[in-house]
Parts: C-alpha cells; sequence; structure tokens
C-alpha cells in the first residue's frame, strides 16, 4: 500500500474520517489502522514489528524498576544487544537464502526508535511509558512507519495523550504538504528515477560523460524522493493532529559536509549524534582531536551501516567522515579563505564543492556493489565520443520538465526559509488562491510519472 495508490487513498479517508467521527476512540483508530496498513504488506512485517514494540516495551518498565544501577545498566546492555542482533539478523541475513527471504519494511526505522527509546529510559531524560497503546502508536504510526522520520519518544509520545479536536487550519496545512510531496516525487523523482536506474544497471555501456550526468543528477532524484515521501508523512500526520519531526532543511545549500548533514535526513543525523557520536567522545576525550577523529569515523560507519551491509556503504559512510575530519583540521585556512574572497563568493564555490563530493559519494550508495561503484568513478570523463548525444541520458520532454520544477522547488525552498509559504497561501483572495491550486494540480496530473509508486528509502 504505496502512499501514492488508490488504496491508500481510500484506507487513509477511512483512518481520517473515523478519527474525528469518534474521537474517544482515537488511539484505537490509530493503532488498528496502523496494523492494517503494516499487515496489508505481509502479515509477517506485522508480526516482527509488534514483537520488537512489545518487547522493548517491556523492557523499558524494566530497567525503569530496577532497584540499583548495576541492574538496570545490565538490562539496558541486555536489551541494545538483542534488539541490534535482531535488526542485523532481519537486515542483513547470512543464513537465509535471498531468493526466499522477507525483508521487513521499515525495520531500520522502529528498531531505531525502540534503541532511542530504551536508551532515554536508561539515562532517565524519559519516563517509562506505562501505556501499552500509546507506546504502539509511537512504534507504528502508519504514516512514518515505512521511511520515517525516527522520531523521539519524548516529542511523539506527549502528542497522543490528549484527544484531538478537528482544526481547518492543521487539516489544511497538512493536505498541502502531501501535495508538494507528491509533486517532489512524481514531477522530479520519478521522470528521472527510472533513467537513472537504467545507466546503473548499464554501467559498462556508458560514456563518460554518461556517468557524470548520473554522479550530479541522482542527489536531485534522491533528495525530491525522500523529502517527498517525508513531506508527504508530516502533512499526513498533521491531519490527525500529530507533528513529526523534520528530515530536510535546505540540503543544496550547504557549505560543507558537516552542515549537510545538519540540513539531510536529520532525524538519522541527529540519532546518531545523540546515541554514538557523542557518548563516544566522552569516553575518547582523553584522546582529545584524535578522540574525535575515531568518534566521527565510528559513527558515520555506522551511518553507512545502517543503508545496507556491503562494503560500498561502509565507504559510503567512511568518505562522510573522512571529509568531516579534513573540514576540522582547515578550519583556520577556510576562515583565510573566506576573508580573500569574501562572503558570495566563497559560498557560491563552496555549495558547489559540497555538493559534487556528496554526488561522488553517494555513487558507493546507489552501486550494486564496490566493484561497481570504483568502475562508476575511475570511468568519469568529459570527453565526447559522440558529440551532444553523450549528454542524453533521458528525453528531452524529462529534462525540462525535471529541470524546472527542480529550480522552483528550488525557489519555493529558498522564500519558504523566510515565510511560510503554504500558511500564507491563506492570506491570498479565494480566486488567486485557488487558480494556483488547480493549475499545479493540472501540471501534476499532465506531466507526473505515475508508472512508479515505491520510495527509495523503502529498502532501508
Amino acid at each position: 500500500m504505496s502512499l501514492i495508490s488508490i488504496e491508500f487513498v481510500v484506507f487513509f479517508l477511512c483512518c481520517f474520517i473515523l478519527y474525528y467521527a469518534f474521537p474517544k476512540y482515537q488511539k484505537a483508530i490509530l493503532l488498528l489502522g496502523s496494523c492494517v496498513f503494516i499487515g496489508y504488506y505481509h502479515i509477517a512485517f506485522l508480526v516482527i514489528a509488534v514483537a520488537i514494540a512489545m518487547l522493548t516495551y517491556l523492557f523499558g518498565r524494566l530497567i525503569a524498576a530496577s532497584d540499583s544501577d548495576k541492574k538496570a545498566g545490565w538490562l539496558y546492555f541486555s536489551s541494545i544487544v538483542l534488539l541490534a542482533f535482531v535488526w542485523l539478523a532481519l537486515r542483513y541475513p547470512w543464513i537465509i537464502p535471498k531468493d526466499k527471504f522477507l525483508f521487513p519494511l521499515g525495520i531500520s526505522f522502529y528498531t531505531f526508535q525502540a534503541l532511542a527509546y530504551l536508551t532515554e529510559v536508561y539515562w532517565g531524560s524519559q519516563e517509562k511509558e506505562k501505556n501499552v497503546v500509546d507506546f504502539l502508536i509511537y512504534m507504528l504510526f502508519f504514516m512514518k512507519f515505512l521511511s520515517g522520520p525516527i522520531e523521539r519518544p519524548g516529542a511523539f509520545l506527549p502528542q497522543i495523550k490528549t484527544e484531538k479536536r478537528f482544526d481547518y487550519d492543521c487539516v489544511t496545512f497538512g493536505i498541502k504538504l502531501l501535495f508538494l510531496g507528491m509533486i517532489k516525487k512524481l514531477l522530479i523523482a520519478d521522470n528521472m528515477g527510472s533513467y537513472i536506474d537504467a545507466m546503473y544497471t548499464n554501467l559498462h555501456s556508458d560514456s563518460g560523460i554518461q556517468l557524470v550526468l548520473t554522479c550530479l543528477l541522482y542527489p536531485i532524484q534522491l533528495y525530491t524522493d525522500f523529502s517527498g515521501y517525508t513531506d508527504m508523512a508530516i502533512g499526513g500526520a498533521a491531519m490527525f493532529g500529530i507533528k513529526l519531526s523534520p528530515n530536510f532543511d535546505r540540503p543544496f545549500i550547504s557549505k560543507s559536509t558537516s552542515e549537510l548533514w545538519r540540513r539531510w535526513h536529520m532525524s538519522l543525523s541527529f540519532w546518531v549524534r545523540d546515541y554514538v557520536y557523542i557518548p563516544l567522545t566522552t569516553v575518547t576525550r582523553r584522546w582529545k582531536r584524535l578522540g574525535v577523529s575515531v568518534s566521527l569515523i565510528v559513527t558515520f560507519t555506522v551511518l553507512g551501516l545502517w543503508h545496507g551491509a556491503g562494503m560500498n556503504f561502509v565507504v559510503y559512510g567512511l568518505i562522510q567522515g573522512l571529509i568531516i575530519i579534513y573540514e576540522m583540521e582547515t578550519t583556520s585556512f577556510h576562515a583565510k579563505l573566506l576573508d580573500l574572497l569574501g562572503h558570495k563568493i566563497y559560498n557560491v564555490v563552496f555549495i558547489i564543492r559540497t555538493y559534487i563530493l556528496y554526488a561522488l559519494s553517494l555513487v558507493f550508495f546507489r552501486a550494486e556493489s564496490l566493484n561497481d561503484a570504483t568502475y562508476f568513478i575511475s570511468h568519469l570523463s568529459l570527453s565526447l565520443k559522440a558529440g551532444w548525444r553523450d549528454f542524453k541520458i533521458m528525453p528531452d520532454h524529462n529534462y525540462i520538465i525535471c529541470g524546472i520544477s527542480f529550480l522552483l522547488l528550488m525557489f519555493y525552498e529558498h522564500f519558504n526559509d523566510k515565510q511560510n509559504l503554504i500558511k500564507s497561501m491563506n492570506k491570498l483572495p479565494a480566486v488567486p488562491r485557488w487558480i494556483i491550486y488547480y493549475a499545479l494540480l493540472l501540471l501534476l496530473f499532465i506531466f507526473g510519472a505515475f508508472n512508479s509508486d515505491t520510495f527509495v528509502y523503502l529498502q532501508f
């Protein structure tokens, strides 16, 4: 049941109507709806998700009820090891043949939520959750189940403790955000996705310049696909009166890789920062700068392994860590360069530089294997063998649609950063406002690529 499907629209509308029609049963409706959503994919996915959620719930209560720090510590350590083992065993099976293995969708996202909950309870910054229904909704809520955001218990659980009243502004805001996500997904990501996939599939027959274009376009496809899902998840949750965490904040204006990771997949970035990097720097602080570097390498290796078990994902994570270490070691040089170039030139140069470095690293993320990634990188070239035809990795029609849509998206994000444009739309007179709505809807149905209903991050 993809978020872009007739089945999901019907399912969502049923949940939405029942949710506000029977306010006393809102929690039951959310939990039942989430179970139906997960079980629709496969009943095994639901069984695994509920089992992990209940295991986490019980360990949380045991840790909180412990009468000594030592006992709490052992319970916490045991629960973390057990959850990590289950996640690794189901995420990266070593025994089950691939043709018989069924990957549990969303497992990386809800397992990391479970780990965050147990860690917060152990640290004492989060009280144990007494209501099992509330906890199951935290773990299984359908709008964030497949691809996040990875929610913290302190931000999510309090929201479902109170009955929600229908709020017109909140609901219409959610609808507009859902629509924005569909525009990103259908007008941009899916209009280039199949052609980029084909380039990676036929890697050895691509020209050097085609590989360069594929490398430079893939971050755009990945961003519009994943942030499109995030907008739809946040928008759909808002319609139920629930606020999810932001996951992206204009990543393509980043002037460094460290800034990029504060803007890209933020719920994961901040998760590894708070639960891996900061504890590691505490342990290695006597090593001073070396300790920080080691902590960064371990953190980004974990981040790479979160995406996949292959060596290409390890390399992807290592590249991020090494670049950030380099940036830390050259802070004074960058300060001098900033004075020399001035803010405007410096910003432009390093925004481009950050984008190119990230695009190159994503080759290891996207390639099927480390060998494919190294072949891709080693065969990048700006030479033209067949003239301008070498630039054609997808039809002109798609270049035009994707190019114009992406430029408009960048303008939207720029001005939306200064003023919330979705909320500001309500201040326009009704006629021009509805003309804009209908024009965007018409463009979506005319130029949207409705031939794909999957999101890139479903595989994680």
